[in-house]
């Protein structure tokens, strides 16, 4: 193996590892601070009133040890029921089905009509998603003067896309938008200064790929500047309790012995969107008249699993009016999908992180190639041939550039007897070899470090594209999940062939790539990086392995054809 190789191995191994164990998974810093948030909360929880105020953010956490009798996700508070009978109230469209209630003028379930709840179409036997926000209603609103958040109102107009809801104290009108969008107008006669409305709650899926997080796009995200804040990660106090899952920046886990079962924490400073998320699907209050001083969060942990894991989000928009009887919000109820979002400015909420630039194109060219032909294995396929083509000169040249390497090494060998004892003079003649046989020792490292940025942004975007969400291919079931067929039968979840399949061709790949080192270490490397990649595929959405297992095929055909010319020549 010679030193350009050992630096494209070196190279690619550490963005790997850095991408993989550093910015994917809770490190050890971050659960340290856990630990010190918890012991912080239980040393608020003993005082019997404390307030907790820093310079740019403030944050109050409230935990409870036991759950209660039918403990919600919501802020815990005393409620008396109205007594008048509560009404149900459906707005509906080719979206969205919405269940509100009279009691507060809420949303108390939102069915997102054209995603089924497991794989296949929505039907009787496979309803449509359900967002329960029963515990935690949508568009609860606390704050109007003399008007509990659950207080009766009546149903004074309805349609099929629009409610108003009134009573002596308050008028609300909701009306079901396009594009899961759903607008709260208010009209009031007296309001409080400080008032809060709901964003609903978000509840952790049954998938070890799952995850739960809040976004927001803060107006002082740090150092003067505006810009999105994903709350399990930097200084958040929120980070500590949104853990549980392997996709996204909540990665992580530590053991449940002795957490409380519900955190309350919250989060100050003026918000221009707020959003909870799980996987797939966001709630969020997109935009408000009224100005933000912050929100806060109520964190349900799964008591049933040992490693910490929560078990659903809540989130209410903390708001400052200024003493205005008018409010008009805007929410959005559906998928994380680009376009829709982008719309709403909340197209952060992807988390694609640096890569962004990049993974917005590949989401957009993902979903061209699947309007060409409707299903997303055959898009990913098509998305595979594209970036190869695309970076087919550069591969080339890197490829041809190692057989250069691999047809010298004779006279490198030479060169090296030679000069031993002179390291400056061995330099001088490998450099002036490289300039006679017109080679460029860097020529196979740029290429491969160029399409790292590729790779990182395809993987961010295949691990969690609501496209891909149960979508079919060929024996794959869902291609946002392992394959785990005969999961019954075999360990580790289920046989995964993809991630099989790509160790293969890594090996065959690695076995047809020119090398000039020693062939007991290119024998040890059609070794290890087959393993190393198997182990780390396996568990990954399948799209993820389709995609490398493809673009290793396309690697040795390059090669194979390239060794053909190149045999060609020489007869």
């Amino acid at each position: 193996m010679n030193k350009t190789e050992k630096l494209i191995c070196l190279v690619l191994g550490g963005v790997l590892a850095w991408y993989l164990f550093v910015v994917q998974p809770r490190d050890a810093k971050a659960r340290a601070e856990y630990a010190r948030a918890q012991a912080e909360a239980a040393r608020l929880q003993a005082a019997s009133e404390v307030q907790t105020e820093t310079p740019a953010r403030a944050s109050v956490v409230e935990q409870q040890t036991a759950p209660a009798a039918g403990a919600a996700v919501a802020a815990a508070r005393t409620r008396i029921d109205p007594s008048v009978p509560e009404e149900t109230v459906v707005l509906e469209n080719d979206e969205l089905r919405l269940e509100l209630s009279t009691w507060g003028g809420v949303v108390k379930k939102a069915t997102l009509k054209k995603y089924a709840r497991g794989k296949g179409p929505v039907s009787d036997e496979n309803p449509a998603v359900e967002l329960d926000f029963g515990a935690s209603p949508l568009g609860e609103l606390d704050g109007v003067v003399g008007l509990a958040p659950n207080a009766a109102y009546e149903v004074k107009e309805r349609s099929a896309d629009k409610v108003v809801f009134a009573n002596a104290l308050a008028t609300r009108t909701v009306t079901l938008k396009p594009d899961y969008k759903v607008v709260y107008s208010e009209l009031f006669g007296d309001v409080a200064d400080e008032a809060s409305l709901s964003l609903g709650a978000m509840a952790m899926g049954s998938s070890k790929n799952d995850l739960l997080s809040v976004d927001s796009w803060a107006l002082d995200a740090g150092k003067g500047k505006e810009g999105v804040l994903h709350h399990c990660e930097g200084d958040s106090p929120l980070k500590g309790y949104l853990v549980g899952g392997l996709s996204g920046g909540c990665s992580g886990s530590k053991s449940a012995a002795g957490l409380p079962v519900s955190a309350h924490v919250q989060v100050a400073g003026a918000q221009r969107w707020v959003a909870v998320k799980n996987r797939f699907f966001v709630t969020a209050l997109a935009s408000t008249t009224a100005a933000s001083r912050g929100f806060d969060a109520t964190i349900l942990r799964d008591t049933s699993a040992t490693t910490y894991r929560p078990k659903s989000v809540a989130a209410r928009a903390l708001l400052s009016t200024g003493g205005a009887n008018v409010l008009e919000s805007v929410f959005y109820i559906g998928p994380k999908k680009q376009a829709l979002l982008w719309d709403l400015g909340m197209k952060d909420v992807m988390e694609f992180g640096m890569w962004r630039w990049l993974c917005y194109p590949l989401v957009w060219v993902l979903n061209f190639f699947n309007s060409i032909i409707p299903n997303y294995g055959v898009a990913i396929i098509l998305l595979t041939i594209l970036v190869r083509l695309l970076f087919w000169p550069l591969t080339h040249k890197s490829t041809v550039g190692m057989k250069r390497m691999q047809e010298i090494q004779p006279l490198m060998k030479e060169i090296q007897a030679k000069y031993k004892d002179n390291p400056q003079r061995l330099q001088q003649e490998t450099w002036a070899l490289y300039r006679d046989k017109k080679v460029n020792p860097m020529s196979s490292c740029l290429p491969m470090l160029i399409q790292i940025p590729v790779f990182i942004a395809l993987f961010n975007v295949l691990r969690s594209a609501v496209e891909l969400r149960y979508a079919p291919f060929l024996w794959i079931g869902d291609l946002s999940e392992p394959e785990a067929l005969f999961a019954s039968w075999f360990p580790f979840g289920g046989l995964n062939l993809l991630p099989i399949l790509m160790a293969v061709s890594t090996g065959l790949q690695s076995a047809f790539t020119p090398s000039a080192g020693d062939r007991n270490q290119q024998r040890m490397m059609m070794v290890f990086m087959p393993v190393m990649m198997l182990v780390m595929f396996y568990s990954f959405p399948s799209a993820l392995s389709l995609y490398w297992f493809l673009s290793n095929l396309f690697s040795i055909v390059q090669m194979w054809l390239i060794r053909r010319q190149t045999a060609e020549k020489k007869a």
